[in-house]
């Protein structure tokens, strides 16, 4: 017979960080498991209905797009600012050098606070910030302006990539992330590639500061949406009228051997504690109480300040997703700042209008890679969960992003040699587009991957993940104009394509060693996962 430890790593080994049972097979067929599993509370939002899940989530989605319309249209109107202020090319590419800056160091400031007052204020100070930054872009007149706008631009919008996932988090189930997800990127995405096309025609028939004042506008009515109509989704569950968090079902020691239990083991345990809060007869809260402005806990505010870094360094996860979603979105800055430098003059001659049309091609694109990434994604790990014995393990996502490694550097290298080449702006709309397709689809895949491995600190994970991500677009973008002059455009985009190729197979050692990993990162997780959800609301 074998020894308890024998016994307790094999169920190490099986029971990792992100494994669950999605899939009862000793019940009725294709029954799904929740996970994460929810309480009989009405308040806690996994439980809440339908319309209210989709009206939450729909703010959240305005909410980024206008984020993401406001942190990408300034480069449809550089060739008008050069005429009319007299900036250069470098004076604005480093004005979007510290935009990025800006949202590296904005999500270590404010994150912390999502944790401790909970998200609505966030929220609204998120809002607030970028309304007031749209105001100063639109009155901009010295460098200092220019410089001073886009920093608090980026400060305003750092929280936009995080909070989103935290908030998808709050509210929907393992077998939902990739879906959710690839509607938060297609909503990133249309703000990102449909802000500038309509920015193009407000800079031509308004001007280019009219393109400010109409986000001045629609940000206005964002915030009134979020004070009004967005509603708390940090959850505190209560146990006997006391807030508590209960330790993550896939983390708890039991009381004998210290083992990790799985899902399926601890469901007993956990439904228990949801009928003693039925038997409190909890009330749904009121519309008042719903909106409250601060959800406060006595969380720790300082220990999120220095996990994030912990865990981008320690959990591989976190290190693909940060590099792989990370490097995308600064090649996609580095190919907008170049068309909106290089295509305003021969062979192409485009006026603010067609370099906002550009940005049609992968928006398209995106719009196909939103369903690869996403529902096709969550239905392809239903298949292979089944197949498994209804057992789902988050690197059965991956799979889904190999093809992507060839797609995403074809559209990379048509775009670069294209320019280089002056050919018909045709093909280097074909090659932004396949961009697109990538940018969607892998971002929806490696944010859903890490989102499943490591839940209960997506969003100390996510800081990490979007500090390097801007942290890498500041350093490109600002060394950019050397980088060209160095090495010309075309060999920029062949080394651009090939590190990008390079990246984007890290999916092969994941789909080999991932789960090792996370067993070995599981008691380092367990730790920082009882540290953030054991705290009581004051």
């Amino acid at each position: 017979m074998a020894s308890a430890n024998e016994q307790q790593e094999r169920d190490a080994a099986f029971w990792a960080p992100g494994t669950v049972a999605l899939e009862d097979l000793h019940q009725a067929r294709d029954q799904l498991v929740l996970f994460p599993t929810p309480s009989s509370d009405p308040n806690d939002p996994l439980n809440w209905s339908t319309a209210r899940k989709a009206l939450n989530f729909t703010l959240v989605s305005f909410y980024v797009l206008w984020t993401f319309v406001q942190l990408d249209i300034g480069f449809t109107a550089w060739g008008p600012m050069e005429t009319d202020l007299g900036f250069t090319f470098d004076n604005l590419s480093m004005g979007a050098g510290i935009n990025y800056a800006g949202l590296a160091v904005g999500c270590i400031f404010f994150i912390p606070l999502v944790h401790r007052y909970g998200r609505r204020p966030i929220y609204i100070f998120s809002v607030t910030l970028q309304l007031a930054s749209c105001i100063w872009q639109a009155k901009v007149h010295t460098f200092g302006d220019l410089i001073g706008s886009n920093l608090i631009s980026g400060l305003g919008g750092a929280i936009s990539e995080i909070i989103a996932q935290i908030t998808i988090a709050d509210m929907f189930f393992v077998h939902q992330h990739a879906t959710m997800n690839g509607w938060y990127v297609i909503f990133q995405s249309t703000g990102a590639f449909l802000g500038p096309v309509a920015s193009g025609y407000i800079t031509v028939s308004q001007g280019w500061r009219w393109m400010w004042w109409w986000c001045v506008i629609f940000f206005g009515v964002t915030l009134l949406c979020v004070i009004f109509l967005f509603e708390e989704s940090k959850y505190i569950p209560l146990v006997g009228g006391h807030g508590v968090t209960p330790i993550p079902a896939s983390q708890r020691p039991n009381s004998t051997g210290g083992k990790l239990k799985s899902e399926n083991e601890d469901r007993t345990d956990r439904e228990a504690a949801a009928n003693r809060v039925a038997q409190s007869d909890i009330k749904p809260k009121t519309y008042r109480q719903r909106m409250a402005l601060v959800t406060t806990t006595d969380e720790s505010i300082w220990q999120h300040v220095y996990q994030p870094f912990i865990t981008l360094l320690t959990f591989p996860a976190v290190t693909y997703c940060a590099i792989t979603y990370g490097t995308t979105l600064c090649w996609f800055a580095v190919m907008t700042s170049l068309q909106a430098s290089y295509m305003i003059y021969v062979p192409y001659n485009f006026s603010a209008i067609g370099i906002g049309l550009m940005n049609l091609p992968p928006f398209l694109g995106a719009l196909l890679g939103f369903p690869f990434g996403g529902y096709i994604c969550d239905k392809f790990i239903m298949r292979l969960s089944k197949r498994n014995g209804g057992i789902y393990e988050p690197e059965m996502r991956l799979w889904l992003a190999l093809p992507v490694a060839i797609i995403s550097p074809a559209g990379i290298l048509m775009f670069g040699i294209g320019i280089a080449h002056g050919v018909s702006w045709g093909l280097l709309a074909v090659g932004f587009g396949f961009f697109g397709f990538a940018l969607a689809s892998v971002g929806a895949i490696s944010l859903s991957y890490l989102m499943d491995c490591y839940q209960d600190i997506i969003g100390d994970a996510l800081v990490g993940v979007v500090f390097m991500r801007n942290i890498l677009s500041v350093i490109v973008l600002l060394v950019l104009t050397p980088w060209v002059e160095g090495m010309g455009l075309q060999n920029l985009h062949v080394l651009i394509a090939l590190i990008n190729f390079v990246i984007l197979l890290l999916p092969v050692p994941l789909l080999v060693w991932g789960k090792r990993a996370r067993v070995a990162t599981a008691t380092r997780y367990k730790k920082m996962a009882q540290k953030q959800l054991s705290h009581r609301a004051i």
